[in-house]
């Protein structure tokens, strides 16, 4: 079943499982986080925090996949998405050098920034080249993987924090999330080459 899903749309949901998966041993522990390690912190903090990204996340996406609509081809989705992912995934970073309350918010803002650029790459390039006939079965797989992902890495993320701390997880989240953030360039040439079909296209009209 997955042999017959074409290469970029396997490599779009590895780097997806990857990617959202450390982050995802985060999402569990990041109150208890805000709470215990930040100075000032408290449940309004986190409250606040996860405002802060989803507004923000939610003002950026709509532009950006405007913008990237109007671009024709698909080099600037690629590099969208992953300079999108690469700014998510210095953020566990930033979570480890931490104190304040406005690290905090300054860092979710940078996080929606990062997510904003890369969802709606990872959709347009996903749309364009899913296998007709197989959209809901992609879709699930897509959607399947990432919460098994996501639900394992919670799991562990709490564990982890218990026995190494709160920084040693925050740079191994980052340090997963890059690569997971570099993984879609491996379909470059693919993109590429799509774009190049595309303008002869539009010169023998």
């Amino acid at each position: 079943m997955i042999k017959s899903i074409n290469r970029i749309v396997k490599t779009l949901i590895g780097a997806d499982i990857i990617f959202l998966s450390a982050m995802g041993l985060i999402a569990p522990i990041f109150a208890i986080f805000v709470t215990q390690h930040i100075k000032g912190g408290d449940i309004k903090v986190a409250g606040f925090a996860a405002g802060i990204y989803l507004i923000t996340k939610s003002i950026l996406e709509l532009p950006i996949g405007r913008f990237l609509d109007k671009t024709k081809g698909e080099k600037d989705d690629l590099y969208c998405l992953v300079i999108g992912y690469l700014i998510v995934a210095c953020v566990p970073f930033g979570y480890a050098l931490a104190s304040y309350a406005w690290h905090i918010y300054v860092l979710q803002g940078f996080y929606a920034l990062g997510i904003a650029m890369a969802w709606p790459s990872w959709c347009a390039i996903f749309t364009r080249h899913i296998d007709k006939g197989k959209e809901a079965l992609e879709w699930g797989l897509q959607d399947t993987s990432y919460g098994f992902g996501a639900g394992i890495a919670g799991a562990i993320g709490g564990v982890l924090v218990a026995k190494f701390g709160f920084d040693v997880v925050f740079i191994i989240v980052g340090i997963i999330a890059l690569m997971g953030a570099l993984l879609p360039l491996i379909i470059h040439k693919e993109i590429t080459r799509g774009d190049k079909n595309y303008f002869r296209f539009l010169r023998r009209r």
